[in-house]
């Protein structure tokens, strides 16, 4: 289900001939809602990598083309819509999660993804809805074509043409990254999440703890946020307080890609194993069905003799805030004639009025 929420800004009202200055671009505020980038430290992350040179094959509903992503699709595979490049999406899930993965709004504006510097490889296997998948030949696909990071964050039939293409991926050096599953349409891991070569990412809210939508199960292996993500969405729109494990695996495959950037004589199992041991614990000591491994911790796996424990992301990430001034935006008030206007002993009064609506996607779980 989508809705749209209606954001209304103040009315100005100006004496004289003062000047009406353009209101702050949506882009310009969604880069607050994404708590993530603080709770993962993303931007000192970024100081180590930002997964230049790896591509990320994204194999959902397809990608369309955003602002935040320019530059970034590549030609890839409809699966659809035999002939065609990946790079429409009816749906909007797929440009959501290559957004998460690899978008770079300028200056402060528009939405950051994990590995900013990294090429997404679209394959559209969907034409509605983020279930039921052929993605075998999919994965196929995506290494054929040079992708080092498989993105899943959708659900398929646990087939032997799946499970050979994981295990083909997993031999030619690819990490593959699913989503776990959401509640309450799945009572437990899906595929390909469940497969021992994959990776399942659960989703945690914005305290750390286990999001109620994400599935539970031994099959997990790491945690990400997955709950009121900003990101990336159709139309060059963003997506707001959306939730699901789709974000969360979203958010690994971007690890991955910074990982594989910095370290490029590591191997797939090495990235993962990487992954997994610098994780941040939660829940019981140890793997458990709730959070596997633990929340990934990027700063730690990007870090060389760095503990876990001292590159921990923050259990309690600030809030965000609003800038006192919009950058880009001038603060200075535009000059104008402060003499008023004198016409047979009338004074003009010139009143102006600015009303402008905002509208935002606003997405529920997938």
């Amino acid at each position: 289900m989508r809705q749209r929420l209606a954001a209304s800004l103040a009315v100005a009202l100006i004496l004289g001939f003062a000047g009406i200055g353009d209101s702050p671009a949506l882009a310009d505020d969604v880069r607050k809602g994404q708590w993530h980038l603080k709770y993962l430290r993303v931007s000192e992350a970024h100081r180590l990598s930002t997964g230049k040179g790896v591509t990320v094959a994204v194999i959902d509903s397809g990608v369309s083309e955003h602002p935040d992503l320019a530059g970034s699709i590549l030609h890839g595979k409809d699966f659809v819509d035999p002939g065609g490049s990946g790079r429409t999406d009816a749906d909007g899930h797929g440009t959501s999660m290559a957004g998460l993965i690899a978008a770079h709004g300028a200056d402060g504006a528009g939405t950051l993804g994990i590995a900013p510097d990294a090429k997404i490889l679209p394959i559209r296997v969907l034409k509605d809805g983020p279930r039921n998948a052929e993605i075998g030949p999919a994965i196929d696909y995506a290494v054929a074509h040079g992708a080092k990071v498989i993105n899943i964050s959708i659900s398929g039939g646990l087939d032997a043409v799946t499970i050979n293409a994981v295990r083909a991926a997993t031999e030619a050096n690819v990490v593959v990254v699913a989503a776990a599953g959401n509640r309450p349409e799945d009572a437990g891991v899906t595929s390909p999440a469940i497969l021992d070569d994959v990776v399942a990412v659960a989703a945690v809210d914005r305290s750390g703890t286990i999001a109620k939508i994400s599935v539970t199960g031994p099959a997990i292996d790491l945690a990400a946020p997955g709950e009121d993500i900003t990101t990336t969405a159709n139309k060059n729109e963003y997506a707001v307080e959306q939730k699901g494990t789709s974000d969360a695996a979203a958010m690994v495959s971007g690890a991955a890609a910074l990982i594989r950037s910095k370290f490029p004589e590591m191997s797939a199992e090495e990235v993962v194993a990487r992954l997994e041991s610098t994780a941040t614990d939660k829940g019981p000591p140890g793997v458990d069905d709730e959070y596997g491994h633990g929340i990934v911790n990027i700063v730690a796996a990007l870090s060389y003799n760095t503990t876990p424990a001292s590159a921990a992301p923050s259990s309690s990430p600030p809030a965000p805030t609003a800038d006192a001034s919009p950058k880009g935006e001038d603060k200075t008030e535009p000059a104008g004639n402060n003499t008023p206007l004198i016409a047979g002993g009338a004074i003009v009064v010139l009143l102006a009025g600015l009303v402008g609506i905002l509208w935002v996607r606003r997405r529920s779980a997938r």
